[in-house]
């Protein structure tokens, strides 16, 4: 069983990437357009790197929906190889 402070941790992550999702992409096409001119592009990266670490989906870890567990997660499922 995994500890409730990083299951709960986790889930919180969950949360701030779900509200900041919308303007994450916004921003990423706009730095990804080649249509865009570099002081645009420019203002859009340094708006991106303001956002809060945790916005990114990047940092959320899959965990077993019984135990917690972060490692041998089966995503078919939702729980972890030992469950």
């Amino acid at each position: 069983m995994a500890k409730k402070s990083k299951i709960n941790r986790n889930e919180q992550r969950k949360v701030v990437v779900a509200k900041y999702a919308t303007r994450r992409i916004e921003l990423k096409k706009i730095i990804k357009s080649p249509a865009t001119s570099t002081a645009e592009r420019n203002l859009a990266i340094k708006e991106l790197a303001k956002m809060p670490r945790d916005a990114s989906a990047t940092r959320v870890r899959n965990r077993c929906a019984l135990t917690g567990r972060p490692r041998g997660f089966h995503r078919k499922f939702g729980i972890s190889r030992i469950a």
